[in-house]
C-alpha cells in the first residue's frame, strides 16, 4: 500500500465486464514528503477521487478484492482519499555528534 496523487482520468471505451462502471484514474506515487516517486500508473477508483486528491492505493490481489467483483484484472485500486498525513519525527544524535532526523517508532 502506498500514497499517490491523482493526476488525471483514463478513458477506456472497452472494458472487461467486471470493470463496467468503475472509473480508471492516472496516479503518481508519492513519497512521505509529497514528492513524486516512480512512474505514473493507472488505478481503479472505488472512492470517487478526482484530480489533485491524495489517495491511498493498494496493489496485487488486494486491489482486485477492493472491487465490487473481486475477480477482475486490476493491479492497483484506490481505496481511500487521504485528508491529512502526520509524521512525527524525533531528533537523534549520530555517532559523529551530528543531530539527525528519524521517524518515531510506534510503541
Amino acid at each position: 500500500m502506498y500514497l499517490a496523487k491523482v493526476i488525471g482520468n483514463v478513458v477506456a471505451t472497452q472494458k472487461v465486464p467486471g470493470l463496467l462502471g468503475i472509473r480508471l484514474l492516472m496516479i503518481q506515487p508519492v513519497a512521505e514528503d509529497g514528492t513524486a516517486r516512480g512512474k505514473p500508473q493507472v488505478a481503479a477508483d472505488t472512492t470517487q477521487a478526482g484530480p489533485g486528491d491524495l489517495v491511498h492505493v493498494t496493489t496485487s490481489r488486494e486491489a482486485a478484492l477492493a472491487m465490487p467483483d473481486p475477480f477482475v484484472p486490476v493491479d492497483a485500486a484506490i481505496i481511500a482519499i487521504v485528508d491529512h498525513v502526520h509524521i512525527e519525527y524525533t531528533m537523534a544524535v549520530a555517532p559523529s555528534g551530528t543531530p539527525t532526523k528519524s521517524k518515531k517508532k510506534a510503541a
